[in-house]
């Protein structure tokens, strides 16, 4: 697995986004489902660093108890709109991507549209839409954090959620199989693989939001792709080695177009 090793070990510009406090001080950092619990626990970790937090969100900004769990800016947006989305996106050092909804044992078609669209396609469309604006505006490094959930490899009890995180997964393992020659100005792509952490989509979760938070951030400091924080060791064997068998596959089929 070169190619995703690499990506830990190298690329040492970009991964200084996040290192210490002054490696923070002054970054743009947007974060979709800013109202969540876990939104406002790593807008707090972040600016706390000196980071400043664009809060990405489908409804207003809530009012908090401390200053620091509320974003700095705030921008409201709609699932299927991402191109409004494209001026606040170019100002930003990293985009968190970390909005979802949780339908439960909801099976109707209604709600896993609901499901899919919110959980992975609205994510693949900023996806593209930041790695194009990246692209397009190469004179800093940036990051692009995709929070996939541990329901991307172990059930969750809400099937229409373990579908949707699943989707979104495999399309982050798939960027980050991108032949090195195309690479060129796209962001550094961070998965973060979480297991369940207290909050309105899951109140019987089992870590609070803050560690998570912390941690997520910890890690990204070490400047690692694949970010894992859960309670469960098992994901922290079967999450690699998925990446793993799907490096391999995707390898395998991958279409090598001759270069322009």
């Amino acid at each position: 697995m070169p190619q995703f090793i690499a990506m830990a070990q190298t690329n040492n510009t970009s991964a200084q986004i996040g290192v210490g406090a002054k490696g923070w001080q002054g970054k743009r950092v947007g974060i979709t489902g800013a109202n969540g619990e876990l939104g406002r626990a790593l807008t707090e970790q972040l600016r706390a660093r000196g980071a400043w937090v664009v809060g990405i969100s489908h409804r207003a900004r809530v009012e908090t108890p401390s200053p620091l769990r509320s974003a700095q800016d705030w921008v409201c947006w709609c699932s299927g709109k991402e191109e409004t989305l494209d001026p606040t996106l170019r100002d930003l050092d990293v985009l968190v991507l970390n909005h979802g909804v949780n339908p439960g044992g909801d099976q109707t078609p209604e709600t896993l549209t609901k499901a899919l669209e919110i959980n992975a396609l609205s994510q693949w469309r900023l996806i593209q839409r930041f790695e194009q604006i990246c692209v397009e505006t190469p004179q800093r490094p940036r990051e692009l954090w995709v929070n996939t959930s541990e329901a991307e490899i172990q059930p969750a009890l809400s099937p229409g959620y373990e579908l949707s995180k699943r989707l979104i997964g495999q399309l982050v393992s798939l960027r980050w199989n991108v032949p090195e020659r195309h690479r060129a100005g796209l962001p550094r792509l961070r998965k973060l693989v979480l297991g369940p952490f207290r909050s309105s989509l899951n109140p019987i979760g089992v870590m609070p939001a803050a560690f998570v938070a912390q941690q997520v951030v910890f890690q990204a400091n070490l400047g690692l792709p694949l970010i894992v924080v859960t309670p469960n060791p098992i994901t922290f064997v079967l999450m690699p080695l998925t990446e793993l068998g799907r490096w391999l596959y995707n390898r395998s089929f991958r279409l090598n177009r001759p270069g322009p």
